[in-house]
């Protein structure tokens, strides 16, 4: 009998923990009652007009460079997280920070250059919207106006400018076929020394400025479809000639659709007194004693895209470019202006798994090929070469909420 009581002792002795603990998990499961939730749940009601979203496109490449294999390595090409809704009725915020690229603070607008986006919108009117803050510069061209995401490899005029600057920007609707915008901007991030150094026959301007005018259009029932745009950049002042020295950029982006085929075509002429994008300025810089930007370079480009939606899953795509850099600077002996061309060729297949989320698997060649004048071989001492990289991965603009 003793010994049945002893086994009651230690079966109870063994329950009572769980016991004790299941009393104290209970008032700890309910203790978030007696506080105030992060967002005040009379607040809650506004993330219905907010969106998170992961920019995000991440591959395996294999990489060669003049014909060599050289590596492969898994890589997160983009990561762009951004947050963006409607604060107000007629008040729109947007913010976008990029993770892979270094977080440092600029010397001109004080923003960090992984910053894409930090602006507001607000609307006037039903037609006319007013941006302030650090947004994207309305360049024009449907290369630009992808989602970063989006473009396996950018043009030489577009991956070598700042496009994201900050300042103000007003936007017209003027009917639901056409908009125009006008922007002033800060026509950098760095300030002039920060970016040129000590430059012989310039010096930094008092106003570094750009200003955009871009015409949005839709012609013939959508089937074409315009981004065009004219930018004037105030870089700096020219002592020796005592005159303004800016940049001059166009950008005319057109658009062809015929159901399943879509044409996109791009043309970028982008004239420089000091240069700006500082292609040229960097290969002479690399090979010669000459340390400066060079002066009077103009950069063309051309941009070709491709598209074939054969059903909801599957789309084929074919980019091909053409950047033309010129360096029309007079210089005894020098007999041409041009001075590097850069072709290239990017075929694309995408897989589109889902019905319901913008999720993606590609594979796709980005082949680039450049290709040096005369000239510049002779008195540069640079060669042709060529680089080109195999990639499979995913994209997509994931939504958290």
């Amino acid at each position: 009998m003793r010994a049945i009581y002893n086994k009651i002792w230690i079966l109870a002795l063994l329950l009572l923990p769980p016991a004790l603990m299941a009393q104290v998990k209970e008032p700890q499961a309910g203790d978030t009652t007696y506080y105030k939730t992060l967002i005040p749940e009379e607040k809650q009601g506004l993330l219905k007009n907010m969106s998170m979203i992961a920019n995000t496109r991440f591959a395996l490449r294999n990489e060669f460079q003049d014909g060599e294999y050289q590596q492969s390595r898994f890589m997160m090409e983009q990561f762009r997280l951004e947050i963006k809704g409607n604060i107000h009725d007629r008040v729109y915020f947007r913010f976008r920070d990029r993770y892979t690229r270094a977080q440092t603070s600029e010397s001109l607008d004080n923003f960090s250059r992984s910053t894409d986006l930090a602006f507001i919108r607000v609307a006037a009117t039903d037609k006319l919207s007013i941006s302030a803050g650090k947004m994207c510069a309305d360049w024009g061209a449907y290369e630009f106006d992808y989602n970063p995401i989006d473009i396996y490899e950018y043009s030489d005029i577009i991956e070598y400018a700042d496009n994201f600057l900050t300042g103000v920007g007003v936007s017209y609707q003027l009917n639901p076929r056409h908009q125009l915008t006008f922007q002033i901007l800060d026509s950098r991030t760095k300030t002039f020394d920060d970016l040129y150094g000590n430059q012989p026959h310039f010096e930094a301007g008092k106003m570094p400025l750009a200003f955009v005018v871009n015409w949005r259009g839709s012609l013939y029932d959508g089937k074409f479809n315009t981004i065009w745009s004219y930018a004037f950049h105030n870089e700096a002042r020219n002592t020796e000639l005592d005159k303004p020295a800016g940049m001059n950029y166009i950008a005319l982006g057109n658009q062809l659709r015929l159901g399943k085929f879509t044409v996109e075509y791009d043309f970028k002429w982008s004239q420089e007194d000091l240069d700006r994008s500082g292609i040229i300025s960097e290969q002479v810089n690399a090979t010669s004693e000459y340390q400066y930007a060079l002066e009077n370079t103009l950069y063309i480009g051309h941009w070709l895209h491709m598209y074939y939606r054969v059903n909801p899953k599957i789309n084929l795509a074919l980019i091909g470019m053409m950047d033309i850099a010129k360096w029309k600077y007079d210089m005894p002996g020098k007999t041409t202006d041009d001075f590097r061309t850069a072709y290239g060729i990017i075929p694309t297949i995408e897989y589109y798994p889902f019905k319901d989320l913008n999720l993606r698997f590609y594979v796709n060649w980005v082949g680039r090929s450049y290709k040096y004048s005369d000239y510049a071989k002779e008195q540069i001492d640079v060669v042709d070469t060529n680089k080109g990289r195999i990639a499979i991965g995913f994209v997509s603009p994931l939504g958290i909420f």
